[in-house]
């Protein structure tokens, strides 16, 4: 199996969609690649357990793309390994009521990981520069001063949500969340045959809805603003990753391998030391445990 660099796909330099790959090659087949994210999401079942001994940091995975792309399976394959107290997984919807009565990053706030544990976010706070922004009458539910129409939502209104959510991320970074944002590239031609998928087999029904191809017509205009977003807000402290999401197995594997690459390097992260008047102790405990 091909050797990857996970770095490839890290962006930190202006990217354009429309020329990134949505597939790629690892010179083997499918059960290879599966067999390889077994191996790799083991070895993230370990990291964790460590994590959350250490009880110092928090991950944060958002993971974005178009309908279709694969975020339910790739987080049920992914984390397949972990301690289920280790991970707590968010699905983000159209918001309540509730969360509509405050600002719009207040529901993933109150959804952060604690120290210790893996938080996965499917679909995240870009959704509101992502499908606000196509459909900027949304807008007008989250009752916000000063934007009383449509009219009223600028260029300047987006590049504030912008410079909101970089403040966003910069904070929780400084307060020990290591942050993953993974984009799964998806083709509009791969996006078509699973939406027939859906049709054609009746298990798949109830994930098909007939929104779904409201918002395929709109492609382009998700394509820049998701491009805008990931331009605008990978920072070394908040990396975006662009994944190849026409094949799911490859993309799963590339997104526990990046995870994995990128947490060992955190050399601090360690199971802590038993206190040393209790290590002196030890073998009294276990021969009092023996002794009952």
């Amino acid at each position: 199996m091909k050797d990857i660099n996970t770095s490839i796909f890290k962006v930190d330099s202006t990217i354009e969609l429309n020329v990134l790959p949505t597939k790629i090659k690892l010179e083997t087949d499918t059960k290879e690649v599966e067999k390889e994210l077994r191996r790799v999401r083991k070895k993230l079942g370990k990291l964790q357990d460590t994590l959350y001994a250490h009880g110092k940091y928090a991950v944060l995975i958002c993971i974005q793309g178009m309908d279709t792309a694969g975020k339910d399976s790739m987080i049920r394959e992914v984390f397949k390994d972990f301690n289920s107290r280790g991970v707590v997984v968010h699905s983000f919807k159209v918001p309540t009521p509730l969360e509509l009565g405050h600002d719009y990053l207040w529901r993933h706030y109150i959804a952060l990981p604690a120290r210790g544990k893996f938080g996965v976010f499917n679909r995240t706070h870009y959704e509101n520069v992502l499908v606000t922004r196509v459909h900027p009458g949304y807008i007008m539910g989250e009752n916000i001063p000063g934007i009383n129409s449509v009219e009223d939502i600028t260029e300047n209104f987006w590049e504030e949500r912008f410079d909101q959510i970089k403040n966003f991320e910069d904070h929780i970074a400084k307060n020990g969340t290591i942050i993953f944002k993974f984009f799964l590239h998806l083709s509009k031609e791969e996006q078509k045959n699973r939406l027939i998928r859906r049709l054609e087999k009746e298990e798949k029904h109830w994930k098909f809805s007939p929104g779904d191809l409201k918002e395929r017509k709109l492609w382009d205009q998700y394509q820049f603003c998701y491009q805008e977003a990931i331009n605008k807000t990978s920072k070394p402290h908040a990396p975006w990753y662009t994944i190849p999401a026409d094949d799911k197995a490859t993309a799963r594997y590339l997104v526990a391998k990046i995870l994995y690459d990128t947490l060992k390097i955190y050399k601090d992260i360690q199971e802590p030391d038993l206190d040393d008047e209790v290590k002196a102790k030890i073998n009294m405990y276990i021969q009092q445990l023996n002794e009952e």
